[in-house]
Order: C-alpha cells, then sequence, then structure tokens
C-alpha cells in the first residue's frame, strides 16, 4: 500500500468512536450556597457544560465512589459531617463521555451553638448597669452578626454581638436567647439556651425588736436588713417627718448614725427624744450601689405613769376583719381632751377624728368595719400634747390571738386563747408558740399563773387546718421597776419635800429617819447627774 493510502486509512481509523472522549468542553462543578457549610444546611451542586445538556446523563463521583443520574444537579438536604469531601463530576451520551471536571471541596462543620452570658449576674437590681453578650464560634467565619429574642419575640436590638441596659429596669426582665449568623454568608449557628434576667428592688428593711411602744429606760433596737442578701454592706439611720397631706418625707439622718453602720442601731436606755419615725438607707462599695430609704419603723417612748389609757374593745390586740371596734381615752380628770390617733404603714400618721378609718365621739372612736390595713400603732393624745402608752393593734382573717392588750406585772396571771372567725366554738384547740418554740400543744386556753420576766416575747398560736394566729409581744414589767419610781433629781427631791413636810407634821418622832431618808435621796441625785 501507498503511503498516501496508508494515511488516508490512519486519518478514517482515528474519526470512529470507539466510546473514548470525544473533545468537549470540560464541566465544572458548582457549589450552592457555599462549599464550607454546617450539618443540617442544604447543599446543591452543579456540573455544567457550556452547551445544552438535553441526551446527558452525570457521573458524580465523591472521593472513590461514583453515582450516575440523569440530573445535572446533586441536592443534599440536612448535610452530614460524612457528606464532607472532594466532589467531581462528568457527563456522557451514547457513548461519549466528558473530561472530568476539577474537583471541588465541600467541607461540613458541625453547627456551633451560641452562648449567651448576663454580666454581672442574671439576678440584678434596679438603677445596675447589666451586660448581654451572645457568643459564636466556628472555623472558618471571622464576622458575625447576632439576632436576639425576648420571651420569644425578636428583639429590638441592634446585630451587635453585645447590649447593655444602663441603667436597667423591671421592664428589661425577660427571658433571652440569641444565635449568630455569618456577616455576608448563609451559616447560622444553633440558638443559644435561653437564660434568664431578673430586676428587683434592692430595699433595705427595717424592724424593730422587742418592740415599738417602749416606755423611759427601756432598751430598743433598730435592724437593717437587706433583701438576705450578703454583702458588704454599710447602713445609715433616719428620721422622717411626714407633711400633715402625707404628700411629702423629709429625711434627717442621725447626729450618731455611725455607730449603726453594721446594721444595728441600739438604745439602751430610751428616752422621751427618741420617739419618732426612723428609716435607714443601704449602701456597699464594690460593685457600688445604694438602696432607696427603707420602710419606715415608728418607735414610741412614754413616760411612766401617763394621766390616760387607751381602752378597747373587745379588750386584745388582735381583731378579725369585718367587725366593730371601739377606742377609748380614759382620764379620771378630763376625757373630753383627748383623742385617737393612729400611725399604720398603710396610710401613715392620722386621726380618727379627721379621717374615714374612724369616727370620733368623746374621747371614743369606733371603726365600724376593720380590714387589715387598719394594722398598726394607737394611742390617745391631748390637745397638749400628752401621749398615752400605744397599743399595737393587728387586724387578721380566720385566726387570731387573744391577749393582754396591756403591759403585765411579775406575778400577773397570763391567759391566751385562739380564736377562729367562722367557727361556733368559743376557743380553737391548738398548739401556742412562744419565739418560735412549742410550748403547749392542744388546748383551748393556755395559762401562766404567775408571769416572770422571762415569759416576755412574741406568742402565738397555731391550728393544724385553720392556720396560725400573727405574733403579739407579751410585755411583762418587774415589780421593782415601777413606773413611779423613775425620777429626775429634781423631781425626786420635790416629791420627797412634799411627803416630809407631811409626815413632820403628823409625827416629830421620825424626825431622825426624815433626815436620813433626805440624804440618800440628794446622794442618789447627785450621783445620777
Amino acid at each position: 500500500m501507498e503511503l498516501s493510502q496508508l494515511t488516508l486509512v490512519l486519518l478514517l481509523i482515528s474519526n470512529i468512536n470507539f466510546g473514548h472522549t470525544e473533545d468537549f468542553s470540560k464541566p465544572t462543578v458548582t457549589v450552592e450556597p457555599q462549599s464550607s457549610v454546617f450539618t443540617g444546611d442544604s447543599v446543591t451542586l452543579r456540573c455544567e457544560l457550556g452547551q445544552t445538556l438535553v441526551g446527558w446523563e452525570f457521573l458524580w463521583i465523591k472521593d472513590t465512589r461514583s453515582e450516575l443520574t440523569e440530573a445535572s444537579t446533586k441536592k443534599i438536604d440536612s448535610v452530614k459531617v460524612s457528606d464532607g469531601g472532594e466532589y467531581r463530576c462528568r457527563a456522557r451520551r451514547v457513548g461519549q463521555y466528558t473530561n472530568y471536571s476539577e474537583p471541588v471541596t465541600v467541607t461540613i462543620y458541625e453547627r456551633p451553638k451560641a452562648k449567651l452570658t448576663i454580666e454581672p449576674a442574671q439576678h440584678v437590681f434596679r438603677r445596675e448597669t447589666v451586660t448581654l453578650r451572645c457568643d459564636t464560634y466556628s472555623e472558618g467565619i471571622t464576622s458575625w452578626q447576632y439576632s436576639w429574642y425576648k420571651n420569644g419575640s425578636v428583639s429590638v436590638f441592634s446585630e451587635l454581638q453585645e447590649h447593655t441596659f444602663s441603667p436597667v429596669t423591671e421592664s428589661d426582665a425577660g427571658q433571652y436567647f440569641c444565635y449568630g449568623a455569618e456577616r455576608g454568608g448563609s451559616r447560622r449557628s444553633q440558638y443559644s439556651d435561653a437564660v434568664t434576667l431578673t430586676v428587683s428592688e434592692l430595699r433595705a428593711v427595717l424592724s424593730v425588736s422587742p418592740q415599738k411602744w417602749l416606755t423611759e429606760g427601756d432598751p430598743v433596737t433598730l435592724i437593717c436588713e437587706v433583701n438576705n442578701f450578703s454583702a458588704d454592706w454599710t447602713f445609715t439611720w433616719y428620721t422622717v417627718t411626714i407633711s400633715s397631706d402625707y404628700s411629702s418625707h423629709n429625711y434627717q439622718m442621725l447626729s450618731d448614725s455611725s455607730r449603726g453602720a453594721g446594721g444595728n442601731y441600739t438604745v439602751s436606755s430610751a428616752a422621751l427624744k427618741h420617739t419618732g419615725v426612723y428609716v435607714c438607707r443601704a449602701e456597699r462599695i464594690k460593685p457600688a450601689y445604694y438602696t432607696t430609704y427603707s420602710n419606715t419603723q415608728p418607735v414610741w417612748v412614754t413616760g411612766c405613769s401617763p394621766r390616760v389609757s387607751l381602752i378597747i374593745s373587745p379588750s386584745r390586740t388582735q381583731h378579725f376583719t369585718s367587725v366593730s371596734l371601739s377606742l377609748s381615752c380614759e382620764d379620771q380628770s378630763n376625757s373630753e381632751r383627748w383623742r385617737v390617733r393612729r400611725y399604720t404603714e398603710s396610710w401613715g400618721l392620722q386621726d380618727c377624728s379627721s379621717s374615714v378609718w374612724g369616727s370620733q365621739s368623746g374621747s371614743t372612736c369606733t371603726i365600724r368595719s376593720t380590714i387589715t390595713s387598719d394594722t398598726g400603732l394607737y394611742w390617745c393624745q391631748s390637745e397638749s400634747g400628752e401621749n398615752s402608752h400605744p397599743v399595737n393593734i393587728t387586724v387578721h382573717f380566720f385566726v387570731i390571738l387573744e391577749s393582754p392588750v396591756h403591759p403585765l406585772t411579775e406575778g400577773d396571771t397570763l391567759t391566751l386563747r385562739c380564736l377562729y372567725q367562722h367557727s361556733t366554738l368559743q376557743n380553737l384547740r391548738a398548739d401556742f408558740y412562744k419565739d418560735g418554740s412549742l410550748i403547749q400543744n392542744q388546748t383551748t386556753e393556755m395559762i401562766i399563773s404567775t408571769v416572770s420576766k422571762s415569759h416576755e416575747g412574741f406568742y402565738y398560736c397555731k391550728h393544724s387546718e385553720r392556720g396560725e394566729s400573727p405574733k403579739s409581744w407579751i410585755s411583762v414589767r418587774g415589780v421593782s421597776n415601777e413606773c413611779c419610781c423613775i425620777l429626775s433629781p429634781s423631781e425626786s427631791q420635790i416629791s420627797v419635800l412634799h411627803t416630809l413636810s407631811s409626815v413632820l407634821a403628823v409625827c416629830p418622832y421620825l424626825l431622825v429617819t426624815v433626815v436620813l431618808i433626805f440624804k440618800c435621796y440628794r446622794m442618789r441625785g447627785e450621783t445620777s447627774d
């Protein structure tokens, strides 16, 4: 065969298709939305030719595995880490094949979970500064934007990583969660766990021990606490004056307020000047915070022998709601000069004669239908400002304790009963407690035939089904500490001189004894000075 003929045969053979690759463009693999995604996302791979795709089949190769499909796209819903790897494709039709595409790497990362933190704490107090921060981390993402949710709804926060409340208020409280999204991309994190922000008012709470109503010489302690939170608090103490129309309060810091900085302000021997309405305030340095003024607490100090007594009917300190209560000022000389006054947490200082809570006729004030906000201190006051011993009246529902209205004297008999508001029986069979300890159980009344100073304390009763009464303070005076003996030096000398003149007129022979007594009183007066 001639050379020209051999060349022609070779050319013909080269044009015959034996199932090998023709000279088509190499396909390209594209990935949507992107080649790096998180578990749970969807990924779509496309095998793209530079011509029509009619009649073509597509072979997808991942690592060493292959898959033949009629579609040029391969969609993977909710991808797993194992779906990651190198992907290539080629196309074929009627035994014709394209070249393999260049490999494309699909990377699957575990979807990160956002973490929400609150600083300085999840429970904060009004007027503090609080910062919420959303943290998300994943390899390959350097810029995030954030979405915030409060109580299940999209928040109005910005897309920033942190949000600060300064100052925080009660309206900012709620349950928060967040997530992060790739800025300029499609990837997003899992939602964070929900974190609850609690905002409350940090209050100083003032109480008085052992009682608010005192006689000259009694000890009393004001106790200031801060919502049961332990911290390095310092306390300051004030008296408060309330305007006659209750519209304004004037606070005056005590001159010796610093001695109560630890939380207890103690007066070892109360005097008339200590009568007043008190409040306290707490402050800490780190983190810096100060409370508002505490609740008010009255302290009432009376002289030894006031000329008038407050008589209560029914004669007890605790009373049921929705009953009539009579309060009378009894003065042997002139009862018309006295009026009934009270101080309650709800209404402050009030006169019976000028308010809606009661009506006064002469020296008697009547409350027609008691309510719980009638609980408070009641006393008699003369036109000249003289006061009786106050009485603490408590109005309660269901169960009350029947106890004496006025202090007992050592040697007196104490009788306590437990009363139920809706019972046809006069007394409940109940347990009786003193200062939180059970002292007598399942009895209709508790009797102490001869009281002593050791019996002084807070008493209450408790029924297993009906409930328990409020606490009542039982005060016991010592026989040796009768009020009439507590006189100033000048008052003592005047009293003794008056007695001496009477005695000398009747019995001159007692002169020596009288002189000795007078000298004793003078020495006592000088010692007191």
